[in-house]
């Protein structure tokens, strides 16, 4: 997992990924590929 400070292209690296907060953190994940997850800050 990358930590980013904007996760703005990290949204855009693969069509499946969608972003979700958690536990008031930003990820991004994405199922059918999951290497392409980060979180910000």
């Amino acid at each position: 997992m990358k930590v980013v400070n904007s996760l703005k292209t990290m949204k855009t690296r693969d069509k499946n990924c969608c972003v979700v907060r958690r536990r008031g953190r930003i990820y991004v994940i994405n199922k059918k590929n999951p290497r392409f997850k980060a979180r910000q800050g």
